[in-house]
């Protein structure tokens, strides 16, 4: 049947171009963003008319939740508008990825370990937000996935951490239950990732998705699910999800044994009770992840040791400039993130930083800071810093004012436990610099983008010192 859609313009900005993607829950389409010049998003129409006004504000709430949720997390698909065409049918515009959703990737062959935790950990830490709840008429509301399944997991490729997994179609499940006749009893979800409470239409709470979670992580390792349904049906599949005992994961990775730590945190989330399963999606990434003792916390006196990695920061070796909460103070700081070992080599080696400008095409700020130590070289870690943004323009100027700055360390292996921190000194003639780029870049007109004056700044450090470095 010939698609009609190819061409159609939405709320007179989006225009639809491919379809690429569909599912039980809707169809996608890559679409042009026409106010933007053409920016590329993705549509998703959702498979359900809003037949009366109630269904119309469920789904307005449902794509404020989203909205709430991709701000919230990087691990969440962003939704940047909503909307209902003149059919009735509603539609969310996301961003759009280039990438694989999970069934795509662990079809061929099951993950190896150490990918398998660096994608169960995004998972779980957009879950975790999700969880956690969102602001919804001053109260906060926990959100529940669902329809936790592979090919609601997307992984894209980012230039700066590698896969960076989201996770897609919150609240769509939820939204098509409450739009369907209310004299059916029509179950919307997916039979193999679903509950067993999910199943008997219970009220749910996150230990459903946790129950789903464990579905996925035993296909992620695997290549295949832990029950064997007689029949593919809701009978078939309640049977197995209610009575079935899941298969043991002994022998069935073609990578090899699998830790212990991990084969019991699969079978605990796929506990018939939901009491039984791991009572967060942060218990269950300690068990999965963090099996090695963790490092002691820092100690009180330790000025920076509330300090928590943000949320909308993935867990990857990177550096990024942000203020710290510290004594009612918010101070200009440098977060870095790291494997633990190579904290422990470099926290206490010699400090050093420069700051290198380019007032053209536009006026950007490399921020440079060094560890370094004879036998180890340097450990060089950098931040760039646009100028023609009033915050970062604030940022800059209180830099130079404080004249010092922490770098804050967090490990990779416990990310969200702050390790330790280094106080470094801004020389007098840098601190000046600084102000005066501020007030450059104030009256100054940008003739091109920031990415140009990234690529100066980054040639020009290169020529003069070919370190190896974070960006």
């Amino acid at each position: 049947m010939l698609d009609s859609n190819p061409g159609r313009r939405l709320a007179n900005r989006y225009e639809l171009m491919d379809p690429i993607g569909n599912g039980s829950m809707g169809k996608v389409y890559l679409a042009k963003d026409t106010l933007l010049g053409g920016v590329p998003v993705a549509i998703k129409f959702v498979a359900q008319t809003l037949l009366n006004e109630q269904m119309n504000q469920r789904f307005t709430q449902e794509a404020m939740t989203c909205a709430q949720l991709g701000n919230k997390s990087i691990h969440v698909v962003r939704v940047t508008d909503y909307g209902i065409t003149d059919d009735e049918v509603p539609f969310y515009v996301m961003e759009y990825l280039e990438g694989q959703h999970l069934g795509q990737i662990i079809h061929p062959r099951p993950l190896p370990v150490k990918r398998f935790q660096n994608f169960i950990r995004q998972i779980c830490l957009g879950l975790a937000v999700a969880h956690k709840g969102i602001i919804l008429d001053g109260q906060t509301v926990p959100i529940i996935h669902r329809d936790i399944k592979p090919s609601n997991i997307f992984v894209a490729q980012s230039a700066s951490v590698g896969d960076l997994v989201k996770i897609l179609d919150f609240g769509i499940a939820k939204l098509m239950q409450e739009s369907s006749w209310e004299e059916t009893s029509t179950f919307l979800g997916t039979l193999a990732y679903a509950s067993p409470e999910q199943m008997e239409g219970q009220d749910l709470d996150h230990r459903s998705d946790i129950y789903s979670l464990g579905m996925l992580m035993y296909q992620m390792l695997t290549g295949s699910l832990p029950f064997r349904p007689s029949s593919n049906t809701f009978s078939g599949w309640y049977h197995a999800h209610r009575h079935q005992e899941p298969y043991p994961l002994d022998g069935l990775s073609p990578y090899g044994t699998l830790p212990k730590s991990i084969k019991d945190a699969v079978m605990g989330c796929l506990a018939k009770a939901p009491t039984q399963r791991p009572n967060s999606v942060s218990q269950l990434l300690d068990q999965l992840i963090h099996h090695q003792p963790a490092p002691p916390p820092p100690s009180p006196k330790d000025p920076f040791h509330k300090q928590v990695w943000p949320e909308n920061k993935p867990i990857a070796e990177i550096v990024f400039h942000q203020l710290a909460a510290v004594k009612n103070r918010q101070l200009p700081a440098l977060w870095v993130m790291m494997k633990p070992q190579e904290i422990a080599q470099h926290i206490n080696n010699t400090g050093y930083n420069n700051f290198l400008f380019t007032p053209s095409p536009h006026p950007m700020v490399l921020w440079v800071t060094a560890f370094y130590n004879k036998q180890q070289g340097a450990r060089w870690l950098s931040s760039y810093l646009d100028l023609k943004k009033p915050d970062i323009q604030t940022f800059v100027w209180q830099l130079a004012e404080v004249g010092t700055y922490p770098v804050l360390f967090f490990s990779k292996d416990f990310p969200n436990q702050y390790v330790s921190a280094r106080r470094l000194h801004i020389a007098s003639p840098q601190r000046k610099l600084l102000k005066e780029w501020v007030l450059m870049a104030r009256s100054s007109m940008p003739i091109d983008s920031p990415q140009t004056s990234k690529s100066i700044l980054r040639k020009e450090l290169n020529e003069k010192l070919k370190p190896q470095m974070i960006w």
